[in-house]
Formats: C-alpha cells, structure tokens, sequence
C-alpha cells in the first residue's frame, strides 16, 4: 500500500480499513458456520487425534482464501481507478487475517 497514498486520501484509507474489518468479520462468522460440524469439540481425550481439526482447519483457509480472490476481482472491476491501489494491500493483509482467524475458530 506505498503508492495508495499519492492517488486516494486518509478518509478513503479509513473507509477501506472500515470495510476490510466488517469483511473480516462477516467472513469468519460465515465460515465459522460453515464449517461448525467439522472437528472436535473436547480436545482433552486420550485417543484424540489431528485429522478432524485438520480437515476444519483445510476446509476453512480454503473457503476464506475463496471469499478474498472472489472479494478482489468484484473490488478491482467495480472500484474507481482513483481507489484500486488500496486493493492488493487489503488482499495481502487478508491472506495473513485468514491464518489469524484459526485462533478464535478452536478457541473454544
């Protein structure tokens, strides 16, 4: 996001950083539905195993990293020229939101 500064002004940076948060948020809740009958609930058994969670986890990133290659090429068609500069930075800080977002999904 260096060069976002000379082609859109801080209100335009604040309401992509508004935007990008209610993203965020609506993606985890939406994801976080999607993918509620993967997993185990109680982690604490002896015979407990990976998979389950690993596959939540697979399916997860996968359907996340989908809703962020599908939110760039609406954003990069429909935004004004002035304001597609913002657009690979919030793509970029949302692939690492994407493996921030697997702490509050098995914090149970």
């Amino acid at each position: 996001m260096a060069d976002v500064s000379k082609n859109s002004g801080g209100l335009a940076l604040m309401a992509g950083f508004g935007c990008f948060v209610l993203f965020e948020v609506g993606a985890y809740y939406l994801l976080k539905f999607a993918t509620s009958g993967l997993g185990i609930q109680n982690q604490m058994q002896p015979e407990n195993t990976i998979v389950s969670n690993w596959v939540k986890t697979v399916v997860f990133m996968l359907l996340h990293l989908g809703l962020v290659v599908a939110a760039v090429l609406v954003l990069s068609n429909g935004l004004p020229r002035r304001y597609r500069g913002q657009v690979m930075g919030w793509f970029y800080l949302s692939l690492l939101t994407g493996f921030l977002l697997l702490i509050p999904l098995f914090d149970y």
